[in-house]
């Protein structure tokens, strides 16, 4: 993969990459790459950011299980399908996390195979901290873009 400031292909119309993809008003690199760059940059922050508080065992998959147990319950091939990853592993992403108490698995109403997944204390603590790392990362960003 090409780096970030490489120079524009030959023949490429200005204002475009390959392709004809859209580049930044400087003539930078082309717009979504900037928004892969600062979405990796808000990930690696939150993570950091997370480590230094003492959630040492935060994985980035996480997120999406806690967000998708957030409201009520959910199921292991619902996380599956979101995460668009088998349901193996997504069971044994949810067994990590219930390892580490960030969620539990229920008993189906009618059903036991089936075995909601939900939200521990400390999962809702986890989802707590998530939320004020990324109100400093964006109070931190605001500053150096603007509101």
């Amino acid at each position: 993969m090409g780096g970030i400031a490489a120079g524009d292909p030959a023949g490429a119309a200005p204002g475009a990459a390959a392709g004809g993809a859209p580049r930044a008003p400087s003539g930078g690199p082309p717009l979504a790459r900037l928004f892969a760059i600062a979405y990796r940059q808000l990930i690696d922050g939150l993570h950091d950011r997370l480590r230094a508080r003492g959630w040492a065992d935060v994985r980035p998959a996480f997120g999406f299980v806690l967000l998708a147990a957030r409201e009520q319950p959910t199921s292991v091939t619902e996380l599956a399908a979101l995460m668009g990853m088998t349901k193996q592993a997504a069971s044994k992403l949810v067994d990590a996390m219930v390892s580490d108490g960030y969620v539990r698995r229920g008993a189906g109403a009618q059903d036991g195979r089936q075995r909601p997944v939900s939200l521990t204390g400390r999962g809702e603590e986890l989802l707590s901290a998530v939320e004020q790392v990324y109100a400093e990362l964006e109070d931190h960003w605001s500053e150096v873009i603007g509101a």
